[in-house]
């Protein structure tokens, strides 16, 4: 009586998070974003300006030839990390993974490790603990960089202008980056040789690998630049994790659901980084989601996922669910942990936010959510994944030529998607004994 009760108390209650449930905070909270959002906007044009100035009156040659050395430089995201696999692949074919470099934050650089695309030594971390440390540890980053003399840079970060300097910065004479041309962007000075042009309607893990291959066009060719790029092109590392995480992930799933054997398990990922809080959709939702998945799947348990700031948010959902199928695991693991479990479980409904992409490194099935975002761009590259979005008149707001900033504070675009939507999805991509996947297509609903 009491779960129904308090089914009603969801369904009528409004879509907005009630106070029962805190905000879900993001995993990537390092570092406080919208300060260095701010820092970036209001110091870097200046310093951007006055970069432009010195490489003006000292102007560097560009020279003829591929070059034998290249960096990346993506700083944030570690699900735009995994979309620059392909990009890093490409680099790694031209130079060997010995000569490609990448330079991040810290928090971002074990993904790097997990793909395991260029030599652990050849990442470098800049501090992303605050402001100061960030500043701090850049200068000995940028030694470095300059001692190995590379020969290319490319930068991976939409319009940003720390990443526009620290490309030029590093001495490398070919740069590779964005330019805003007629305003197509924020400004970011004059630093980048080889000017692109953002393409709003190219994934974005194309359009990264699309940046290495400016690298075989002159300067002066710019905006315009060809590039062949098949669907080949875009598969992702398969991960090889350690057969002692993987006995810990599987040790760790059993243990939380009380279980001897492993079940059919759905993951549902709550959380989505503090870099764009409008992807996230209503926590009641989750808990709704996962009581009919239950009701109509007996097989199936359920596990909430999340960072370690996370686990007092994920436990109060699988609490919220009211069964004994249904648990938490929010801030137990490490993210190779996590990607083991994903390759334990059948299904993960997941916001748009990183874990959509690390799902795309196993073997799990995923259901993705949009809403101020757009799948075009940053959908999840597994073929087995399917990605929901409302396409709102409104909806993509947040875009690299906005800095993915918007105006708006109530994301219809996440509400419009309907527990029944989520469910049908997850429902098509449930393992059946004896029907057919278009079968589970025809009694759910979903096409």
């Amino acid at each position: 009586m009491k779960r129904h009760a308090r089914r009603e108390e969801l369904e009528s209650s409004d879509d907005s998070a009630s106070a029962s449930f805190p905000p879900v905070e993001g995993a990537l909270r390092s570092i406080d974003v919208t300060r260095m959002q701010a820092v970036d906007g209001l110091v870097g044009p200046l310093f951007c300006f006055l970069a432009t100035g010195v490489h003006r009156f000292f102007p560097r040659p560009v020279p003829d030839g591929a070059p034998q050395s290249i960096v990346f430089i993506k700083l944030g995201e570690q699900g735009a990390t995994v979309l620059a696999a392909p990009a890093i692949r490409e680099a790694t074919r031209r130079v060997g993974s010995s000569r490609v470099y990448y330079v991040t934050f810290a928090g971002n650089r074990e993904i790097l490790d997990l793909m395991e695309l260029i030599p652990a030594e050849n990442v470098l971390e800049i501090s992303n603990t605050s402001v100061s440390a960030f500043l701090r540890s850049l200068p000995g980053i940028l030694i470095r960089l300059r001692r190995l003399r590379l020969e290319a840079a490319i930068d991976l970060d939409f319009f940003t202008r720390a990443s526009a300097l620290l490309s030029w910065l590093t001495g490398a004479p070919r740069r590779v980056g964005l330019h805003p041309y007629f305003g197509e962007g924020p400004y970011r000075g004059d630093l980048i040789t080889h000017r692109c042009r953002y393409n709003p309607h190219w994934h974005t893990a194309r359009f990264f690998l699309a940046l290495v291959h400016a690298l075989d066009q002159a300067p002066r060719d710019f905006p315009s630049w060809h590039a062949s790029i098949g669907e080949d092109s875009l598969r992702l590392p398969a991960i090889r994790l350690p057969a002692q995480t993987r006995r810990g992930a599987e040790r760790l799933v059993l243990e939380t659901l009380g279980l001897s054997s492993l079940p059919v398990l759905v993951l549902l990922n709550a959380n989505c980084s503090d870099l764009v809080p409008l992807r996230k959709w209503v926590p009641e939702r989750y808990v709704e989601l996962a009581r009919q998945i239950l009701d109509r799947h007996p097989e199936v348990h359920i596990l909430f996922t999340g960072a370690h700031s996370e686990a007092a948010a994920t436990g109060q959902l699988a609490a919220a669910v009211g069964s004994d199928r249904c648990r938490s695991i929010g801030g137990k693991t490490t993210l190779a942990e996590l990607l083991a479990i994903y390759d334990l479980a059948a299904v993960l409904v997941t916001n748009d936010s990183g874990p959509v992409h690390f799902a795309s490194l196993t073997r799990v099935k995923t259901v993705a959510l949009f809403g101020p975002e757009t799948p075009a761009l940053f959908g999840p590259l597994a073929p087995s994944a399917i990605a929901l979005t409302a396409a709102l008149p409104c909806s993509p707001c947040v875009s690299a030529q906005n800095s993915r900033q918007s105006l708006c504070r109530d994301n219809v675009c996440m509400k419009a998607i309907t527990v029944e939507t989520v469910y049908a999805a997850v429902a098509s991509l449930l393992p059946g004994p004896t029907r057919t996947k278009a079968q589970r297509h025809k009694e759910t609903g979903w096409k």
